[in-house]
C-alpha cells in the first residue's frame, strides 16, 4: 500500500520482499476467506484498537472501512457484508485481488525484487540498507525508507521478529513482541489431588475431542478495569487447550492476566440462550431410570465436547448434584496457564513504540526512515481491523515520505 501511495506521487519505488513472493502473508488471511474489514460504524471500529484507539484513528481518517471497500472494486473485486458484519469479497478469494493489485503496481513502474531480506544498514548511513540474497549481500542507496517486517507470528511466511535487533542499535524504543489473536494452554483440573495443576486436558478429553468446535456457547472474563467481557460466538477445542474466534476476542485480557498474575480465569456458559432459572429446572426434572448423560441431552440437548468438559472438570459426585451441575453448565470454570508460542499466533502486540515515530510515522532517531504495518506497537482483533489499519498505515507512512522528500 506504502509503495501504491509512493508510485502515484511519481516516486521512483522498489519493493523489496524476502519470500519468493509477493503477499505470502495476505494469501494466507485469505485462505478461508479474505475478511478484508468491517462494516460496523466508524466509532464503533476504531474502539476495537483499545489503548491504541486515538492513534489508529488518525492512520484511517483518509483509509477507513468504506475507502478500504472502494479501492478493492478499483481493482476490479466487488465485496460483501457477510452476517457477522465482517467485509469479504465476493469469491472469498485473496489471490485475484493481489493479483490485480501487483499489475497495477508494476503498471506505475514500481519494481519488486524477492528472495531480498533485509539485515539492517550499513555502519556508514542509515539510507544504505543491507540485503542477504541467495547471490550474498547487496547494498541499497534509497532517499527514503519505508519498513514494513510484520509481527514475529508466522515465521515461514517472513514475519520473525528478526528485525529488532537492528532497530534497537539506532536507538528505536521497542515494545516486547507479543502473541496476540493467540490460543491458550489449559490447566487441568486435579480432583482432590493437592497437587500443582499440569498443562492440558486429560488424556481422555484430548484424544476425543482436539479439533472439535463449542458452538453456541459464551466466555465471561474480568475485563481488567473491573467489569466484564462476554461475548456468544464459538471456539475449537485443541490438543492441549482452546482457540477459535471467540478465545480471539479476549485474549489480549487473557494474555495480560496471565503476564500479571501467572494464569487466567474464565468462565464458559454452554448454554447461553437459557436462564440459570431454566437450566436449573431442566437439569432437577426427574430422569427415572434415564442415564445422565440421556437426560441431559434429552432436556438440554447436551451432549459431545459439552458434556465431556463438565466431566472434565467436575467431580463424578458433583455430576449428580442438580444446583453444582447446573451452576457449571452456565458457567464451566476454566483456568489457562500460557498462550501459545508467538509463532502459532494470529498476529503480534508490541513493536516500535508509536511515541518514537512522528504523525507521518517516522522513525524520530533515524529522520527519513518510515515504519507501517504489524511491527508497531498496536493490536486489534480478528474481524478485518488488523488488515485495514495495516493498509491505512501504510498510506501514512508513504504520504509521510513524501512530506519529508519534498521538505529536504
Amino acid at each position: 500500500m506504502a509503495a501504491e501511495v509512493l508510485a502515484q506521487a511519481g516516486c521512483a519505488v522498489d519493493l523489496y520482499d524476502a519470500m519468493p513472493s509477493v503477499g505470502r502473508k495476505f494469501l494466507l488471511a485469505g485462505k478461508g476467506g479474505l475478511n478484508l474489514t468491517h462494516s460496523e460504524d466508524r466509532d464503533r471500529f476504531i474502539q476495537r484498537f483499545g489503548e491504541r484507539s486515538t492513534e489508529v484513528a488518525r492512520w484511517l481518517a483518509s483509509f477507513d472501512g468504506p475507502r478500504l471497500r472502494a479501492w478493492a472494486e478499483e481493482l476490479g473485486v466487488a465485496t460483501f457484508v457477510g452476517t457477522s458484519g465482517r467485509v469479504f469479497p465476493v469469491d472469498m478469494k485473496a489471490a485475484p485481488l493481489l493479483r490485480s493489485w501487483l499489475h497495477r503496481l508494476r503498471g506505475a513502474g514500481v519494481r519488486l525484487h524477492m528472495r531480498h531480506r533485509w539485515t539492517g544498514w550499513t555502519d556508514d548511513a542509515a539510507h544504505v540498507s543491507r540485503f542477504e540474497t541467495a547471490q550474498g549481500a547487496v547494498e541499497v542507496q534509497a532517499a527514503a525508507t519505508i519498513l514494513a517486517l510484520g509481527g514475529a507470528s508466522w515465521a515461514r511466511l517472513g514475519s520473525d521478529g528478526a528485525w529488532v535487533p537492528a532497530l534497537q542499535q539506532r536507538a528505536v524504543t521497542i515494545a516486547p513482541l507479543r502473541p496476540a489473536n493467540c490460543g491458550f494452554d489449559v490447566a487441568r483440573v486435579q480432583h482432590g489431588t493437592g497437587t500443582k495443576p499440569a498443562a492440558g486436558w486429560s488424556d481422555y478429553f484430548a484424544e476425543r475431542f482436539a479439533g472439535q468446535p463449542f458452538k453456541s456457547v459464551a466466555i465471561c472474563c474480568p475485563d481488567g478495569q473491573g467489569g466484564e467481557f462476554r461475548r456468544k460466538g464459538e471456539f475449537v477445542a485443541t490438543a492441549t487447550g482452546i482457540e477459535g474466534s471467540l478465545v480471539y476476542a479476549a485474549s489480549a485480557l487473557l494474555r495480560d492476566a496471565i503476564e500479571r498474575v501467572g494464569q487466567a480465569r474464565l468462565t464458559i456458559d454452554l448454554l447461553p440462550d437459557k436462564s440459570a432459572e431454566q437450566v436449573l429446572a431442566e437439569v432437577a426434572h426427574p430422569r427415572g431410570s434415564r442415564s445422565l448423560s440421556s437426560h441431559l441431552k434429552s432436556r438440554l440437548k447436551l451432549d459431545g465436547i459439552k458434556l465431556a468438559l463438565l466431566h472434565e472438570v467436575l467431580h463424578a459426585d458433583a455430576m449428580h448434584k442438580p444446583a453444582v451441575l447446573a451452576a457449571a453448565i452456565k458457567a464451566v470454570p476454566m483456568t489457562l496457564m500460557a498462550t501459545r508460542p508467538i509463532d502459532e499466533a494470529i498476529s503480534t502486540a508490541g513493536g516500535v513504540r508509536l511515541d518514537a515515530m512522528d504523525d507521518g510515522l517516522m522513525l524520530r532517531a533515524l529522520p527519513g526512515v518510515f515504519c507501517a504495518g504489524e511491527m508497531l506497537d498496536w493490536e486489534a482483533p480478528t474481524g478485518g481491523y488488523l488488515l485495514t489499519a495495516s493498509m491505512a498505515s501504510g498510506r501514512v507512512a508513504a504520504q509521510g515520505a513524501i512530506d519529508w522528500l519534498a521538505g529536504c
